[in-house]
């Protein structure tokens, strides 16, 4: 009886372990593009947030979940649909001119971000092991084109994948540190704040959280997953709709929720810890950090730090390449990671070109804090836009055929755009 019981025992733990594979291999760009998004000039709007206003703003968080899922699941259904990237289908869809407007303000708002992102990177780096900061920032900026570059694109995204745990050092943060959780909770459900100083970080939380270069990056990873393993899109073989919908739907479900929570760990220890100690103005990530040592100890100003290391080299691969993928769909070039550098030269020129800009950026002493300002102004140009050109397409079925995105779907979707478009007037309103 013993001996059956163990057996069973054992297949179950097999089965379970083989039911964890399998869902683990189903995340891919959902989550990678969640990641993304927690990345070095968001970590440091989060840690404004806690440090400024406490717990009163956690409930951000709970009011973007259904909208940038919204969002990026539309991304995800165009790619795999039609085989194509955002920039693609929106060039088939809409006015030239007007794409390669929107186009270019990504681009620009992407090199700012990638400046920022390796500025905070080498800070970090110089806080734990020392060093000369521009140093750091050429040599992640160095390994950053490589992985691109040189690896091929199934191990690269595999890369992408595990860079994604750093993010758990802010989970490894929140446990060093004490917290009132009656407050935390209660900041989740209900706003305690409502000024204008309140309202303008809402609106950089919102920025940073529902950023346009995320959409054209994970609508790009799912046409590279399609032409990665040799299958046709959906619109011309329907053959496992149901299954890759399902998948999409879990990886950007899980992606999501993995960057809220993470954003609200960075968002709760801050509040903990800074706004306790009075420490209410945060201008980087890695300024950050260094608040932290003295207040929560040195492996929580460690592990802050990695996480901002870590976070780095996810983010800046991603704002690098979903540049090049917008600027090379919208202009017919050949591009993907798929290909070798002498096989989509113009593709690969653009990454290194957007990467060494954000050098030149930081060597140039141009401020970070100036640079985010300015890429979040540029982001909230074109997010709106082009997240109601994306529900257009999402619901067309010239573009679509029969997977026209779902009612729910499109229905948080221009959700998001609204919510977008009431936080980028309210932006461009704090700055008069």
């Amino acid at each position: 009886m013993r001996a059956t019981k163990a057996r069973v025992g054992r297949v179950r733990q097999k089965g379970l372990k083989h039911s964890l594979i399998e869902a683990a291999s189903e995340l891919g760009p959902g989550v990678v593009t969640g990641a993304a998004d927690d990345d070095p000039s968001g970590i440091a709007t989060y840690s404004q947030a806690g440090a400024q206003f406490g717990y009163g703003l956690l409930w951000t968080m709970i009011l973007t979940y259904p909208l940038m899922t919204a969002v990026q699941l539309v991304s995800g259904h165009i790619g795999r649909v039609t085989g194509a990237g955002l920039a693609k289908n929106l060039a088939d869809t809409f006015p030239r001119s007007v794409v390669t407007v929107l186009v270019a303000i990504l681009l620009i708002a992407n090199i700012m971000n990638i400046g920022a992102d390796l500025s905070a990177m080498a800070a970090a780096t110089e806080l734990v092991i020392g060093g000369r900061t521009r140093v750091f920032v050429f040599l992640f900026a160095l390994l950053s084109v490589a992985l691109q570059l040189f690896v091929p694109y199934h191990q690269y995204a595999r890369v992408l994948k595990w860079l994604t745990l750093s993010l758990f050092a802010y989970v490894g943060v929140l446990l060093l540190v004490e917290v009132d959780w009656t407050a935390a909770f209660w900041g989740m459900i209900w706003p305690t704040d409502i000024g204008p100083g309140a309202i303008a970080t809402v609106v950089a939380v919102l920025g940073t959280t529902i950023s346009p270069y995320l959409f054209f990056w994970q609508s790009s990873q799912e046409a590279e997953d399609l032409a990665d393993s040799g299958q046709r899109p959906l619109k011309q073989d329907p053959r496992g709709a149901s299954a890759q919908f399902r998948r999409i739907r879990f990886d950007t479900f899980v992606g999501m929720a993995f960057s809220n929570l993470i954003a609200l760990a960075i968002m709760i220890a801050s509040a903990a810890t800074l706004h306790q100690q009075g420490i209410t103005q945060i201008n980087t990530a890695a300024q950050a950090a260094e608040a932290l040592r003295p207040i929560a100890g040195q492996f929580a100003f460690a592990m802050f730090a990695l996480g901002i290391i870590g976070t780095g080299l996810l983010a800046v691969p991603v704002l690098a390449g979903s540049a090049a993928f917008a600027v090379s769909e919208t202009r017919g070039w050949k591009g993907g990671l798929e290909y070798k550098p002498q096989q989509a030269a113009r593709f690969y020129a653009i990454i290194v070109a957007a990467t060494a800009a954000g050098v030149l950026l930081d060597w140039g002493n141009v401020n970070p804090i100036r640079a985010l300002v300015w890429s979040a102004i540029l982001n909230g140009v074109a997010a709106v836009p082009l997240m109601a050109a994306m529900m257009v397409i999402a619901s067309r079925r010239k573009e679509m055929g029969r997977f026209v995105a779902a009612p729910m779907v499109l229905v948080f979707g221009w959700a998001a755009t609204a919510v977008m478009a009431i936080a980028t007037i309210l932006f461009f309103a704090s700055l008069i």
